[in-house]
């Protein structure tokens, strides 16, 4: 297939900007309903997200529910700068945004505090998801590039209200949920909300049955005007067998028509389940203080427990016994469909996370110009302790999944325990430099600490190590809800060289690395359109082994060049009487540069599409029935670092009924939907992980549907 051209981003682009200028003259449009949510920004700023000079998302959990979203993976639908990274059935969800993966340790926030994402997160009880692209580094000591994902628990609200769900999903997925919101108090001023949601998992992927279950709970205590105490908690689990992936057969990409997409590689009979159970908590104080300032406490909780145990299908040479023709396969499966299968298994791994943010702000007049400050401070720890794993061979399965082969189960392997401390103070300005322009200053100064050991004692690790990251935008009103913004920020990662032998810099910290991110914007927002058009420029330094590393202290582990994203976003939510247009489109272009060895120098990244489009339109047919569209182009990928094998872009459609009547104070709302409308076979994703390609299907065809009673 031919490389996709800029032509298509164009276009997208130009018929976003008409619908934007068009939207100016579209009808008023009244909304009604009861209490709406507020949370407050993932950038930390009060400002509403169209004034704000950064790119950022809010998905709410009723546009997640229309489009059928119940784990983070699922934002792949909906935002064209979000895309898969290794994202398997059963398992915990991993995302690209603008082609960098997030990191699940660090690029995670649970109502803006730092939380561990490997794990199976609950939306059962969010209010929203979150999604802030750009430089991270103003929200966090270290992450990623690219961006957060902030996850905004659902709060009591100020009427009460309770609402009842019922789903079915073809395959037998079975599920329920109360969502229940009360006041009470001489004066109202205690609040609680409860979630309860529970699921019997049957998608149409084979050998794929578990069990979901969440259970929350949020109150508030409205002390006085002046003051409010929220504390919340929630327990969920998920079991659930995951989902082996396919791969390369030898040098040849699978035709992925021929598939099933239906077929799970991880169908031992010995498979057991992977198992996440989550209990989240926190505890959150806001005062107002004399003028206009307000102060906030805010203490969050994360205990995480997961049994990852999984039938692994890894290369054709690992043990090498199972060559084909003389030819070791490690990175992917033979040319003949064969490949080596594990048993692996590591059971009772905790993870904990404890935060703890301070902060304080306000305005104040320095030098003549209004300044609105945010000062504050953030301690975090984290704790990972696991046991001994296994990863032993147990024979060789094909791709047809019909080998049975023997389990093996004994511990044979080592795991490593972390421990990590951060202390961060952060500073945020927005000054007003006049009445249509305002300057826009982050600092983040982070002190760090990081252990590791295996669990045998061995390979241990111990460093500490400061790093500070700014920010800053300029922001003009060039028109009437118009704004033209330019910004700068840094983020930051910090690694540790595996204390190996064969290292000569082993177990030694490397300078932490700064990514550097400059973007330039436009956006709008109204009550009934809001929209953008961004060009963004990434600067992210890489780590490699240079050397031979076959025998002790043959190579060393350091910076190796740089990858550099740019690309162009556009995005439009656009509402009219009876529908609506929820789209973007990102045209990136992702290389590696700098590198010392030239032959890496100018390849693209594995599993990043250079072209992706999303939209989901509405309209409504008659009175109280609405049909709602939407449509998915991701182009294409390479399979390999080495961009020897090209993935061909693909388009799905999902098509859907919403109709809502309204009896006395209820509302019933039927929602009937099919996702990938016309059944179709591609490759979804082909992630590059643990050094091995792998491949993962679209699902099929899918029907939903359900039933949602708001009292």
């Amino acid at each position: 297939m031919a490389r996709p051209s800029l032509s298509l981003l164009g276009a997208a682009t130009a018929l976003l900007a008409v619908q934007l200028a068009a939207a100016q003259t579209l009808p008023q449009v009244s909304v009604s309903g009861k209490s709406a949510e507020a949370a407050p920004g993932l950038a930390g700023f009060s400002d509403p997200p169209a004034r704000l000079p950064m790119q950022a998302v809010s998905l709410s959990a009723e546009r997640l529910s229309e489009a059928g979203i119940e784990q983070l993976s699922g934002l792949t639908k909906l935002d064209a700068s979000v895309s898969d990274s290794y994202n398997a059935v059963g398992y915990w969800s991993q995302l690209k945004v603008r082609g960098f993966d997030l990191d699940n340790r660090y690029n995670l926030r649970r109502d803006g505090l730092p939380i561990n994402g490997e794990t199976a997160l609950s939306l059962a009880n969010k209010a929203a998801v979150e999604v802030l692209k750009g430089s991270s580094g103003m929200q966090a000591g270290t992450s990623a590039p690219a961006g957060l994902v902030n996850l905004v628990v659902k709060r009591p609200l100020a009427d009460d209200a309770t609402t009842l769900t019922l789903g079915a999903i073809q395959g037998g997925t079975v599920e329920a949920s109360v969502d229940h919101s009360q006041r009470f108090g001489a004066q109202r001023e205690f609040g609680l909300r409860v979630n309860l949601a529970a699921a019997h998992l049957a998608p149409q992927l084979h050998s794929s049955r578990g069990s979901a279950h969440t259970a929350a709970l949020a109150g508030d205590w409205r002390v006085s005007p002046d003051t409010l105490v929220e504390a919340e908690v929630e327990f969920s689990r998920q079991s659930q067998p995951s989902q082996d992936g396919f791969s390369l057969l030898g040098d040849t990409l699978p035709d992925a028509k021929r598939i099933d997409p239906r077929l799970n590689l991880n169908n031992q009979p010995w498979t057991l389940p992977v198992v996440f159970d989550n209990t989240h908590a926190s505890l959150r104080l806001q005062q107002k203080l004399a003028g206009d300032w307000r102060a906030q406490a805010h203490l969050g909780i994360q205990r995480l427990r997961t049994d990852d145990r999984n039938a692994f299908g890894f290369g054709l040479d690992c043990n090498e016994t199972s060559t084909f023709e003389g030819v070791y396969y490690c990175d992917r499966y033979g040319p003949d469909g064969r490949f080596d299968l594990y048993d692996y298994r590591s059971e009772n791994e905790h993870r904990d996370t404890t935060a703890l943010d301070l902060s304080a702000s306000g305005p104040v007049q320095l030098a003549g110009l209004r300044h609105d400050l945010t000062v504050g401070g953030l301690a975090s720890r984290f704790k990972a302790r696991f046991q001994r794993q296994a990863y032993n061979f147990t024979g060789v399965d094909t791709i047809d999944g019909n080998v049975v082969t023997a389990p093996q189960p004994a511990l044979t392997g080592e795991n490593t325990n972390r421990d990590e401390r951060s202390r961060e103070l952060y500073l945020r300005d927005r000054v007003a430099l006049g009445a249509d322009t305002s300057a826009w200053l982050g600092l983040r100064h982070t002190r760090l600490h990081r252990e590791s050991v295996r669990t045998d004692g061995s390979r241990a690790t111990d460093y500490s190590q400061s790093v500070t990251t700014p920010w800053m935008a300029l922001s003009h009103d060039i028109a009437a809800d118009w704004l033209v913004y330019a910004s700068w920020g840094q983020g930051v990662e910090s690694e540790v060289t595996p204390n190996r032998p064969r290292y000569v810099n082993a177990g030694q910290a490397l300078p932490a690395l700064k990514s550097r991110q400059t973007e330039i914007g436009l956006k709008t927002g109204t009550q009934r359109v809001e929209g953008s058009l961004t060009v963004f420029d990434i600067r992210r330094p890489l780590w490699r082994d240079i050397g031979s590393c076959d025998v002790d202290l043959s190579c060393e582990h350091r910076t190796d060049g740089h990858a550099r994203h740019r690309g162009i976003e556009a995005s439009a939510d656009l509402k009219w009487s009876g529908g609506g247009l929820f789209a973007s489109a990102q045209r990136l272009r992702a290389r590696r540069e700098g590198s010392a060895d030239a032959s890496l120098n100018g390849l693209v990244p594995p599993n990043v599409p250079q072209t992706t489009v999303k939209a989901q339109v509405r309209h409504d047919l008659l009175p109280g029935l609405q049909a709602q569209l939407g449509v998915q182009y991701e182009g294409r990928r390479f399979a390999t670092p080495d961009n020897g094998i090209a993935v061909p872009a693909w388009t799905v459609a999902d098509a859907g009924l919403r109709y809502m009547q309204t009896t006395g104070q209820q509302t019933w709302i039927w929602r009937a939907a099919v996702d990938n409308l016309t059944n179709r076979r591609a490759w979804r994703e082909a992630p590059w992980q643990f050094e091995h390609s792998y491949l993962y299907p679209l699902a099929p065809r899918t029907l939903r549907a359900s039933l949602e009673v708001r009292l």
